[in-house]
């Protein structure tokens, strides 16, 4: 299993790790008519082992939505920019978090891409392209079945 590497910020980027309030992008990733589930790493700081789509958090204020989609796709299961059809951006939802002691800023993003070709990357240790109303049956991040009910009428 891949360890996560030290979170070290670069010049400009907001790490909010210890921060109540956190902006992050969930997506979900859509080939024909399935999506992408990503089980996150047991090590991971956030939520480890649950299923989820691809997300990151809008860390850096001077990178649009567009941008951080892109970034967190070929990072995350190196996918190239030239595979992304399309990404539609969803209503902001706030999903409160006792454990974490969060309220997590979440903005929805559904991506259409070309292929469903895909390498993960530490984040992650498994995935499964299935359809939205299977995905639900998953143990989820909290608030990953909203984000799926933003783009499917389910």
């Amino acid at each position: 299993m891949a360890l996560p590497p030290k979170f070290v910020p670069r010049t400009g980027q907001i790490d909010y790790t210890n921060i109540k309030r956190a902006p992050v992008i969930n997506c979900i990733v859509k080939h024909g008519e399935k999506i992408l589930i990503v089980r996150r790493n047991p090590s991971m700081t956030f939520y480890p082992g649950v299923w989820n789509g691809i997300s990151g958090f809008l860390d850096e204020p001077d990178k649009t939505i567009e941008e951080k989609v892109k970034e967190e796709l070929r990072e995350e299961l190196s996918m190239p920019e030239e595979n992304i059809l399309s990404i539609k951006e969803g209503a902001v939802i706030e999903q409160e978090d006792p454990e974490y002691k969060k309220t997590w800023i979440v903005h929805p993003v559904l991506v259409e891409v070309e292929s469903d070709e895909l390498s993960l990357d530490w984040e992650a240790d498994q995935y499964k392209w299935v359809d939205p109303e299977t995905a639900l049956t998953f143990p989820l991040l909290p608030g990953f079945g909203d984000v799926i009910g933003t783009f499917f009428n389910i």
